[in-house]
Order: structure tokens, then C-alpha cells, then sequence
């Protein structure tokens, strides 16, 4: 796919206010770590994750999504009438119905004709997002839409730490160790055809599209039932071969973009990756032949929030001016399924 009417006007983001450290997880876990005689220190120096950010208790989801839109509507003066899609990409969702999307847009005042929905694809959810809204302004649907997400990990962290406990394995507490590397945080992203600011700044120029998804059952999230009329929530990743997989199908999706957006691997200024860890920054760079300083990673102090890494690591980047005016940055994105999604920018 490829564009030429399509910039990333904005983006925002909302950080979780109560920090969690890797430390403070690992002494909740402390009577599994003497009966499995595992070192405390393990999670930290597996993952590089040394703390995340969790939301207090009973946050809505879309009050994370109204705050990171809002910041980028009044950066950019863009009214809400001005708006033709609103997407809420997000994994973690308010319920079932009505989508998320729609309590987002009435706070937000979006209405009328535009288009309010939720769209999941594991972690992926906020490129597929971009994508959607781009195709929308390539088409000459619409001159702007927005791109929002929040994500929660305390809720399934504490279910989850709970069940390590109860459980005393070392098999379900390998299953339940990526849990513990998740944040929580949200985000916007402002998508416009270039006519309100006149700014051809980061500009989409396109991107590509690889799935796996023989490999759908490496990372399950969501309810099973308990057999006793209710539901439990449950997640478990097999990570060992996630990062392997997911690595491959990283390197068949870049020899793939490369030539869709006419670019070379030398020529590539700065990359932005989905924020796992250590293991799969290491791996996945290594294997695309990207120098490391050539990534910005929040993944040491933020943990992975899922579909918010990517774009809120963006956003961070860009406020540091890491990112400058004319590079050539790709976003480079994988979600469980396993699906592979890398869009290039021009800065």
C-alpha cells in the first residue's frame, strides 16, 4: 500500500500515574520464587524491564482515550466537526457494546456523519488503525480522522499473580510470565490529507502487511469458563517461540517494505518498534541489520502496553526531537496471531 495525500497531523498521549516496579512485582511473587528457588532479579534482567505504569483501580478506559485526543485537537485547532472516523483500537475495551469508540466520540462532540468504531488485532490495533483512517483520506472520504487507545494491565497482572501463587509451577509461571512486563497508557494520533495546517510534515508514504497466523494459539488473552456458570480471565504466551516466530515473520514483512516504500536498510534514519523487551529488541534488530542506535525504546520504563507502545514511544521520540524534520522513520509492528505491520514516514 502506498500514499500521497496522508500525514500524521498529531499525536497525543495520557502516561498511567502509579508506577510499578519490577522489584515490587517480583515481592508479591516471593513465596513462588522460594518454592521454585527462582533468584529475584529474574524478570528484570530476562525482559530489561526495570518498572511500568499502571492506572488506579476502576479507571474507564475511554477517559485514557478522550485525554490523549484532546491534547492532539487542541494542538492542532481541528474542531470535532472537522473529524471523519473516530477508531478505538485498543485491546482492553469498556464491553462488549456499544464499541468503545462511541463514549470517546460523545465526549470528544464527534457525531454526525462520521464513522465511530472499535478494531482489534492484538497489538497491532492502533497501526491497523492509521491504516483504515489513511485509506479513508487516500480515497477523498474524509480530510481527518483520529486514532485512539488505552490499554490496562493491573487488572490481569493482580488475576494472573494470583494464580502463579495458587498454581506453584514452574510450567504456568513461564506461561504468565509476559504478563508481568505490561503497562498501561493511551494514546491519539491525528491523521489529516495536509489542508488544515499546510504542514507536510510526517508524511505516510506506505506500508506492508505479513501474517502467520498458523501460530494463532503462542499468546491467548481473554475468558474461559470456570465450570461453575461463570468466566475467569486468563492470559498465557509461549514467549520462547513468539520471539522466534514473530522474528521470522519480522524478517519476510522488512524485505517486503523495504521496496514498497522505496527505501534501503541504510537508508532508514530511526525505527520505532512494538515495546516487548530486551530479548526481542536484541533479536529483531540483529536479524534486520539495524544498528541499535538507530531505535528509541520506553520499554525500561514503561513496560509493554500492547497497542499504545508504538505510537506513544512515537510521540516520546518526537518531543525529544529524536525523530527530526526529513527522516526517514519506520514503524515497525507485530501482534500476537501472529501478524507483522510496518509503515514508513517520512519525518
Amino acid at each position: 500500500m502506498k500514499y500521497r495525500n496522508v500525514v500524521i497531523e498529531a499525536m497525543g498521549y495520557e502516561l498511567a500515574p502509579v508506577v510499578v516496579t519490577t522489584a515490587e512485582l517480583e515481592g508479591r511473587l516471593e513465596p513462588l520464587y522460594k518454592y521454585l528457588r527462582i533468584v529475584p532479579g529474574q524478570l528484570q534482567a530476562m525482559t530489561g524491564i526495570r518498572e511500568r505504569r499502571w492506572w488506579e483501580p476502576g479507571y474507564q478506559l475511554s477517559s485514557g482515550a478522550i485525554a490523549a485526543a484532546r491534547k492532539v485537537l487542541s494542538v492542532t485547532g481541528i474542531s470535532p466537526g472537522d473529524i471523519g472516523a473516530l477508531i478505538y483500537t485498543g485491546v482492553c475495551r469498556e464491553q462488549f457494546e456499544p464499541a468503545t469508540a462511541c463514549r470517546v466520540a460523545a465526549k470528544l462532540g464527534i457525531g454526525g456523519k462520521a464513522a465511530v468504531f472499535d478494531l482489534s488485532n492484538a497489538c497491532l490495533g492502533v497501526l491497523n488503525g492509521i491504516l483504515d483512517i489513511a485509506n479513508r483520506i487516500e480515497l477523498g472520504q474524509i480530510k481527518a480522522g483520529l486514532v485512539v487507545s488505552c490499554e490496562s494491565a493491573r487488572e490481569i497482572n493482580d488475576i494472573m499473580i494470583e494464580r502463579m501463587l495458587e498454581e506453584r509451577t514452574m510450567q504456568h509461571f513461564g506461561a504468565s510470565l509476559a504478563t508481568l512486563t505490561g503497562g498501561s497508557g493511551a494514546v491519539a494520533i491525528l491523521l489529516t490529507d495536509g489542508s488544515f495546517s499546510g504542514s507536510s510534515r510526517r508524511r505516510l508514504l506506505g506500508g506492508i502487511t505479513q501474517a502467520a497466523p498458523e501460530h494463532y494459539r503462542l499468546c491467548l488473552w481473554g475468558i474461559t469458563p470456570d465450570g461453575k456458570g461463570g468466566y475467569l480471565q486468563n492470559m498465557s504466551t509461549d514467549g520462547v517461540n513468539v520471539m522466534n516466530y514473530g522474528v521470522e515473520l519480522g524478517r519476510l514483512t522488512w524485505d517486503a517494505f523495504l521496496p514498497q516504500v522505496g527505501w534501503s536498510t541504510d537508508e532508514v534514519d530511526q525505527v520505532v518498534c512494538h515495546q516487548v523487551g530486551s530479548a526481542h529488541q536484541s533479536a529483531i534488530l540483529k536479524t534486520l541489520g539495524i544498528p541499535s542506535e538507530k531505535d528509541f525504546t520506553t520499554y525500561e520504563y514503561l513496560g509493554n502496553m500492547g497497542t499504545v507502545s508504538l505510537p506513544l514511544t512515537a510521540a516520546i521520540a518526537d518531543e525529544r526531537d529524536i525523530l527530526e524534520a526529513g527522516d526517514k522513520v519506520a514503524f515497525l509492528g507485530i501482534g500476537s496471531g501472529l501478524n507483522c505491520l510496518m509503515l514508513g514516514i517520512e519525518w
